[in-house]
């Protein structure tokens, strides 16, 4: 395993007030070009990232405890990604694999096949965004089915496209005054051990929702049951053990196209290649994103050649799908995954982050839960004594830790959940820098 390289000093220092004065100017700016529906979640204008570091443009070094929400796994400026992304865009920048193929799309597509669950044939399409692999395994599952239902989750997040929102379950920010939405789209409640009925097993949370679905739905009209292993953006919500393979059976006995949308998790995130695979899970498509590229813009989705390959020549594709730059960064994220061996240090980081913040959460008041798995680790904060959420609490903490040059992020139905997601590549020291930082604003804000 080779050591990870480092370009900026891996340490938290401030030098002006956050933000400063030309990350002030800047917003200036912005307000007077940007749409203001385009938000962001830190005041600051980026300048360098490497490793675990934000260096902004004032001179201040945080610790990214983000990742560009799950995109950076290798680090923002991975040596390999770097070189590949070069070497690429001084060949070719783009000809559109539906016009000029070009040996990097095939060769991401052999990558994933190999690095998916199941040792069956596979098939892979390429293409820019989250929501657009989301879109197309719907696409394909209905080609294939003759079908047109689709199944989701509470909390579920699948993107910002028409389709996709339907499938979302949130409505602030992502679908509040976008309607109509795409039809067809069922939801039925997710596996949430904090507040399922205590003792519910994963099995119970699976019959429940499936329950619904033969009976609000008809189990042969369903096309596909789209889940996300562990909910990202609705909270970082791991189901119980027994809700995903549940859910993978029934597919298969009706006829369903069982699909993990693994945008957010996969990719080495939860110290496994997928998330699928923490219960040997393995789905009838997958659909890949964010920590593909090394920030990169590259998505797909990859699974059994019988339902790939239903859908006819031309059917599938866009003109930037599977940029050449795009996948030559791929190439380049996931040897770096191999070469410094992340998947193993998403589960050092897993370690860490209960190390520091174990004891702290298991005495909060306004701690009910911190669950997750590998580097996606989130803490759930309600009123003390209650399982009420407490949104409030989540946004003091994330400001608190911005003032002290920890960037954090938050999510949840309710708003409540403090999320980590830290480039798979940070520091271990720097890393337990930043949860000092985190820690003591639990407990400034518990006082």
């Amino acid at each position: 395993m080779a050591e990870i390289e480092y370009r900026l000093p891996q340490k938290r220092e401030l030098v002006t007030s956050i933000p400063g004065p030309r990350s002030q100017a800047l917003a200036e700016r912005r307000a007077q070009t940007v749409a203001a529906g385009v938000a962001s979640s830190l005041p600051v204008f980026a300048d360098e990232l490497d490793g675990g570091v934000i260096k902004d443009v004032d001179g201040n070094q945080m610790v990214d405890l983000g990742s560009g929400i799950a995109v950076t796994s290798v680090g923002a400026s991975a040596p390999k990604v770097v070189q590949r992304v070069q070497d690429a865009v001084a060949k070719f920048t783009h000809t559109c694999f539906m016009v000029t193929p070009y040996e990097d799309y095939v060769a991401v597509g052999e990558t994933m096949a190999q690095l998916t669950p199941g040792s069956f044939d596979k098939r892979t399409a390429l293409f820019t965004s989250g929501s657009e692999a989301v879109e197309n395994a719907v696409k394909i599952a209905r080609v294939h089915t003759k079908r047109q239902a689709v199944v989701v989750f509470d909390h579920a997040y699948h993107g910002r496209t028409n389709l996709t929102m339907a499938m979302t379950a949130k409505v602030m920010p992502y679908k509040q005054g976008f309607g109509p939405f795409a039809n067809e789209v069922y939801r039925v409640p997710m596996s949430y051990p904090f507040r399922d009925p205590e003792g519910m097993t994963g099995a119970e949370a699976a019959q429940r929702a499936l329950t619904l679905v033969e009976k609000q739905v008809g189990a042969e009209n369903v096309a596909a049951v789209v889940i996300e292993p562990i909910q990202g953006e609705g909270g970082f919500i791991v189901p119980a053990e027994g809700f995903l393979p549940a859910l993978s059976a029934w597919c298969k006995d009706n006829g369903a196209v069982f699909v993990a949308d693994e945008v957010q998790a996969g990719i080495a995130r939860t110290g496994a290649w997928f998330a699928s695979e923490h219960e040997g899970v393995e789905p009838d498509l997958v659909t890949f994103a964010k920590g593909i590229a090394g920030g990169m813009p590259l998505s797909g989705v990859v699974g059994r050649a019988e339902i790939m390959d239903a859908v006819h020549p031309g059917g599938l594709g866009g003109t930037y799908g599977g940029n050449p730059v795009a996948c030559a960064a791929a190439l380049g994220a996931l040897e770096t995954i191999e070469e410094w061996g992340l998947v193993e240090r998403a589960r050092e980081i897993e370690k860490v982050i209960r190390e520091e913040l174990g004891s702290v959460a298991e005495s909060s008041p306004v701690v009910g839960d911190l669950r997750g798995r590998g580097a996606m680790i989130a803490l759930e904060f309600v009123k003390p004594g209650t399982h009420e959420p407490h949104p409030d609490a989540a946004k003091q903490i994330a400001a608190r830790c911005l003032e002290q040059g920890v960037a954090i992020l938050t999510c949840g139905t309710f708003g409540n959940i403090v999320r980590l997601l830290p480039p798979l590549v940070i520091d271990m020291d720097l890393l337990r820098d930043a949860l000092g930082v985190f820690a003591a604003a639990i407990q400034e804000v518990e006082a």
